[in-house]
């Protein structure tokens, strides 16, 4: 297997979809695991893309975990960075669905947020000779609401700096893993000073900055490289180099919209690699990155689970060839 271009590390773990829709938590009669985790979500559509991935996170040593590890292989995605812990399970999510699809995190069943695997990454097992063969690093923000995966993330940011990796945060706000919003945002708002890219959704923006406008986000960091703020449906909008624009979402039958902001976010890291961060500079090629992110994130809403609906690279050409937005 070639080095992987990009390390995901974070979380992965198993959605368990309410199978009814728009039921409530406790109204719902049946579940069906699928495998997710936004860094996971994203290793494996860049894999899918064509883009060598690898994930870096925890897992118990249990059957849910040794399923996603192995699933992870047979995508192709490097584990060299995954952990293992013995007494810490492997983290379920129970979400439950609208009438449209859209999702809700609705809890941990009979575990307490911070008693999964995922929260124990140890920072002094994390690989160095990944990062010093990678060109980014993808983070999420749920690691920060634990002491030991805290540590990780922070050794994790030190060491691509270190190797000169480019930075990628996805805020990835999901309330139900923190105890405080308030702690949530001053720890999500610390890390901002150390990323060279950043992507919100428009909830997300509007909570951390008061507004969904990328370039005043952009403007007002003051260190970032670029600015994504997806909105579902209703499309996003980006700020890169001096580029700025906002574009429609394409028209699809949505029948689950967990992970599409992670084929999204692999479509734009896919993208960029293929093309150079100086092509940024270049407006025509900013949209034509956008694009793709957006066929990727599109085509991952078509069918059920984060991982198993991820398109490949030819895929994504095809729906292109005949979509537009």
């Amino acid at each position: 297997m070639s080095n992987p271009r990009v390390l995901c590390l974070g979380e992965v773990l198993f959605d368990c979809l309410a199978d009814q829709l728009g039921l409530k938590l406790e109204e719902v009669k049946s579940w069906t695991p699928y495998p997710g985790g936004a860094p996971a979500n994203v290793a494996c559509a860049l894999v899918k893309l064509g883009t060598p991935s690898g994930f870096i996170g925890t897992v118990g040593e249990d059957e849910p975990g040794e399923e996603l590890v192995k699933l992870l292989q047979e995508i192709g995605v490097d584990i060299m960075g995954v952990q293992r812990h013995s007494t810490a399970p492997t983290r379920q999510v129970y979400v439950t669905r609208d009438l449209a699809g859209d999702r809700t995190f609705a809890g941990f069943g009979s575990y307490d947020t911070s008693e999964f695997a995922d929260t124990r990454l140890q920072a002094k097992q994390l690989p160095h000779s990944l990062f010093q063969e990678a060109d980014f690093l993808v983070l999420g923000t749920l690691e920060l609401a634990y002491p030991q995966s805290e540590k990780a993330i922070h050794h994790a940011l030190s060491l691509a700096e270190q190797y000169d990796l480019k930075i990628v945060l996805d805020v990835n706000w999901r309330p139900v893993f923190w105890h405080d919003q308030n702690i949530a945002r001053q720890k999500i708002q610390d890390a901002f000073k150390r990323v060279d890219f950043l992507k919100l959704s428009k909830e997300e923006a509007e909570w951390l900055f008061d507004t969904a406008d990328p370039g005043a986000i952009t403007y007002r960091l003051n260190s970032v490289e670029g600015v994504l703020v997806t909105d579902g449906e209703n499309g996003c909008s980006y700020c890169l180099g001096e580029n700025e624009g906002k574009l429609p979402s394409f028209a699809v039958t949505v029948v689950d919209t967990t992970g599409a902001g992670d084929s999204f976010l692999a479509g734009f890291i896919h993208q960029l690699i293929q093309h150079g961060i100086q092509s940024l500079g270049n407006a025509e090629t900013v949209k034509r990155i956008i694009t793709y992110a957006s066929a990727v994130g599109a085509l991952t809403t078509t069918k059920a689970g984060a991982i198993a609906s991820q398109p490949t690279a030819s895929e994504v050409e095809t729906f292109l060839a005949c979509h537009q937005v």
